[in-house]
């Protein structure tokens, strides 16, 4: 393993921001100090630029097996790596859905073959696989990903005895998603009464409801305190929902914890009319009240983590021609940090939030082991960014195999100009280098 050294950088870091050099060596921080004269196989002059830890993306679908049409561990991996996201935790519901430990290893065989992240996967929950759940490792695995809402095959897990036994005897983290699915059938029902096969794109958020939110997620949540589960909800999309969560302890002491996607903090119903199925995905972007409420949620702690859901779909299925054929998800694990970059532009949150939110907070979440901070004997996970510099996102830079994305257009500040995944320095000012791939995760459970 060769080493990098990085000189004169501005580390952004456990909520200061000072200049240091780093010396990378065998994978791992070797040190983090002041003018450090000492000779490495490659030197980085980082005068100017902001040194990160690398981003921890703790909800993505990248699709592998068996929609990789749309995306797959190989192409995902990559557009992540572009974006400063140097790990990745991905969901079981791809074809087949990955319910049982010989298929969840199926995709870690895969990933090391072709992940340029780091990697993990959630074992996926269904109405009947409480035994193969029980033998998930919790050093190795993520965690246990609940669909309580619809999703792809046989993974909505709506049989309340099943709920109460996996909230009871899971051996580690359970994270979910919170829609009820009888609101959901009988709004879309009334939907399809008034409009018959021509629902308007912006009927989304009245199907896909508040109300259909608030249910599951207060739901999950109650079971979680009946058993002391350790419940993380993915994606929270109302301002109701937030209620739910403390904001007057730690986050190590939580065992209830909540994320929040770019795309609801940035896009707002509004935008139907413009970007239409683009922007349609599950649980809905909303109108503007929640996503102001949302930013504040995150800034009081109540959110603790922010992810993508990065979902891909091809422009061809995105375009179907009706509210029902289009598919739900949207492509966003490259321009995750800069979408927070351009917050912190907006002067809304801080550099040293924006990495307690997606570094520190997710490793802490997740337990995961020796990564998400700047920290000596740590896994060498790094982020340079230039703020200098802005980028508008177009299809030549698009990584994304499905290659495009709603942000199109749109010009972001700051540009990742290098990133390092487990001392690799993997990506270099728009060039990847692959001879190495990713690690997978360990938790320190």
């Amino acid at each position: 393993m060769n080493s990098i050294l990085i000189k004169n950088a501005q580390l952004v870091n456990e909520g200061r921001i000072m200049t240091a050099d780093v010396l990378v060596k065998d994978g791992y921080i070797y040190n983090i100090g002041q003018n450090l004269n000492i000779v490495a196989d490659k030197v980085i002059d980082a005068k100017g630029q902001y040194l990160l830890p690398g981003i921890i993306d703790d909800q993505v679908h990248f699709r592998d097996p068996g929609l990789t049409h749309k995306g797959d561990l190989y192409t995902e991996p990559r557009a992540a790596v572009a974006g400063g996201v140097t790990t990745f935790m991905e969901m079981p519901n791809t074809v087949p859905n990955a319910t049982t430990q010989e298929l969840l290893q199926q995709k870690y065989d895969t990933a090391a073959q072709q992940s340029l992240a780091n990697y993990s996967f959630f074992m996926g929950g269904t109405n009947d696989n409480l035994e193969e759940i029980l033998k998930t490792d919790p050093r190795t695995v993520c965690g246990i990903k609940l669909f309580m809402g619809s999703s792809t095959g046989n993974m909505l897990v709506d049989n309340v005895h099943t709920l109460e036994e996996i909230f009871k005897q899971s051996p580690m983290l359970i994270a979910t998603h919170c829609e009820d699915e009888a609101t959901i059938r009988a709004n879309m029902q009334r939907a399809t009464e008034q409009y018959g096969e021509d629902i308007p794109m912006s009927a989304h958020p009245q199907i896909r409801s508040v109300e259909a939110c608030y249910k599951s997620s207060s739901m999950a949540v109650e079971l979680a305190k009946k058993h002391n589960t350790r419940l993380h909800i993915l994606h929270i999309s109302t301002q109701e929902e937030l209620e739910l969560f403390r904001k007057d302890i730690p986050l190590e002491q939580k065992r209830i914890t909540a994320e929040v996607c770019v795309h609801h903090l940035w896009f707002d119903a509004a935008q139907y009319e413009t970007l239409g199925a683009q922007i349609k995905c599950n649980p809905a972007i909303k109108e503007a009240r929640h996503k102001e409420a949302l930013f504040q949620g995150l800034l009081d702690n109540r959110l603790d983590i922010i992810a993508t859901d990065h979902a891909p779909h091809t422009w061809e299925e995105k375009q179907a021609g009706t509210y029902k054929a289009a598919p739900s998800g949207l492509p966003l694990v490259q321009h995750s940090l800069q979408v927070m970059l351009a917050f912190h532009k907006q002067g809304k949150i801080s550099l040293e939030r924006v990495v307690e939110k997606m570094c520190h907070a997710p490793a802490i979440c997740f337990e995961v082991e020796k990564r998400g901070f700047l920290r000596e004997g740590y896994w060498a996970d790094l982020v340079l960014v230039d703020l200098e510099q802005s980028q508008t996102v177009a299809k030549d830079n698009i990584y994304y195999k499905c290659g495009w994305s709603p942000l199109e257009g749109q010009e972001l500040p700051g540009v990742v100009t290098h990133t390092i995944v487990s001392g690799h320095l993997a990506y270099k000012n728009g060039a990847f280098d692959e001879s190495k791939k990713g690690e997978r995760v360990l938790f320190s459970r």
